[in-house]
């Protein structure tokens, strides 16, 4: 594992105790963590999954609107907060590594350091029940 920046070791750690479900990459978009409460969400504890690229999340994770009409990657609240370092806000249906299908709100946050570092992003998201 390569040597993380203190925010992000420290984001980790804070996100390790919040009952939000939390998702953490880096400025690459390579998954770092996802927190104990999205695992439900996702359909698989993270230390089953591990660091996954961008690529490969952004599409593991089936993304859909209120149409089922499947969303790019580049349309996703994190994808969004890593490409244009802004915060970003979604509604939207995702089917977990369980195969099983959510409505989910997200928000998308660009993760900036000391000195204007960019140092990845996060998302904050939950289930929508009916």
């Amino acid at each position: 594992m390569s040597q993380q920046e203190i925010e992000i070791i420290l984001c980790r750690h804070w996100a390790s105790h919040l009952q939000t479900p939390v998702f953490l990459v880096d400025p690459e978009g390579t998954l770092l963590y996802y927190n104990e409460p999205a695992e439900s969400i996702l359909g698989r504890r993270f230390a089953e999954t591990g660091p996954m690229s961008a690529a490969e999340w952004s599409t593991a994770f089936k993304a859909t609107d209120d149409r089922d009409v499947p969303l790019e990657p580049d349309e996703l609240p994190l994808a969004i907060a890593l490409a244009e370092r802004r915060p970003a806000h979604k509604r939207f249906w995702i089917v977990g590594l369980d195969n099983v299908r959510r409505y989910i709100e997200t928000t998308g946050l660009p993760i900036i350091g000391q000195a204007d570092r960019f140092l990845g992003a996060v998302a904050f998201f939950w289930e929508l029940k009916d």
